[in-house]
């Protein structure tokens, strides 16, 4: 495993992040196809055992049993200071007046995840969506208050469009409160669309990016009309891709290409790929399987030729903004 400093920031995190949105009670919120505790264990020890030491989850993920998996299995595997760990707030937990950025819904959520995840500080405290209801002003504050409280060490943000980046990083920066220092966002072989406006900005600010859905929800892992493994289907994978499956579908194919040529995985030359563009620090991969992980890890190694990115490059075509409007 390799690590890295997350953007211009102190703190060190492996190249690959374990994605805990797979681990919940399945009879809470809307991930039935998550693990329970006792199948998800294994799970983290053998991140752990492959050096992975960045792990994210979020409040929403299974109405927070995802964030008591995530803290369980680190107070029995390893040390909290061995670990970086990464957890978000927006999303509404009690009723739809619950969730958002104000002050009170920070205070309130940040709380209820440090005892969920049986922590007194958080790492990287995320901000998981952008709120169109609460001035920036309000939230950047809150954030900075939480930061010099020591509950939490440092901010990300996650999907929204750059305009909006700029301006929380500039409100920050106009009263000398706490900077993200990282963006988690959308990005894969078939979604590339942030590199227009929001990986540039990372790069020249200093800020890391971990990005979601590496894979494109499995659609670059497997044959392509293999049906998802998710019960009920997956209405977010039906959303991000269904208008652009065509040439989507080639993208996959130079990957199935590629990996058949190099006797690998096909997640490994997806993950391989997405390792190697400029500014990305760590992917978040999710995993229910043990392969999952072993492809993840084994995918920081595997250098790419020039000739191979280009072929993996050359059949995008433009995707609409979705996942964050």
């Amino acid at each position: 495993m390799e690590y890295a400093r997350l953007g211009s920031s102190g703190l060190q995190v492996s190249r690959i992040a374990l994605g805990c949105m797979s681990y919940g009670q399945p009879d809470r919120g809307t991930h039935p196809w998550s693990l329970p505790e006792d199948e998800a264990l294994p799970f983290f020890k053998q991140a752990l055992d492959l050096g992975v030491t960045f792990f994210d989850t979020a409040n929403m993920y299974s109405l927070g049993s995802s964030e008591e998996i995530t803290g369980s299995a680190i107070r029995r595997l390893t040390r909290r200071e061995d670990v970086v760990l990464a957890t978000k707030v927006f999303f509404p937990m009690d009723g739809p007046r619950s969730g958002g950025l104000s002050r009170g819904a920070i205070l309130r959520e940040l709380d209820a995840s440090l005892r969920r995840l049986g922590t007194d500080y958080i790492d990287l405290y995320i901000i998981h969506r952008w709120d169109h209801e609460t001035p920036i002003d309000e939230t950047m504050q809150a954030l900075h208050d939480v930061v010099r409280s020591g509950k939490v060490r440092y901010l990300g943000a996650s999907s929204m469009h750059t305009w909006q980046f700029v301006t929380a990083q500039h409100t920050a920066d106009l009263h000398g409160w706490t900077r993200f220092v990282s963006m988690q966002n959308h990005y894969n072989l078939i979604n590339r669309e942030e590199e227009r406006e929001m990986l540039p900005y990372c790069r020249a600010a200093g800020v890391g990016v971990t990005p979601w859905s590496p894979l494109a929800r499995g659609k670059l892992a497997r044959d392509w009309d293999e049906t998802t493994t998710r019960t009920g289907g997956d209405p977010i994978q039906d959303a991000l891709y269904a208008a652009t499956d065509q040439a989507d579908r080639a993208v996959a194919g130079v990957v199935a290409d590629i990996a058949e040529e190099r006797g690998v995985p096909r997640a490994r030359v997806a993950l391989a790929w997405v390792l190697r563009q400029p500014g990305i620090t760590s992917p978040i991969v999710g995993a229910t399987k043990p392969h999952h992980l072993a492809d993840a890890a084994a995918a920081v190694e595997l250098a790419l030729t020039e000739d191979e990115l280009a072929r993996l490059a050359a059949p995008y075509v433009p995707h609409a903004v979705a996942g964050y409007e």
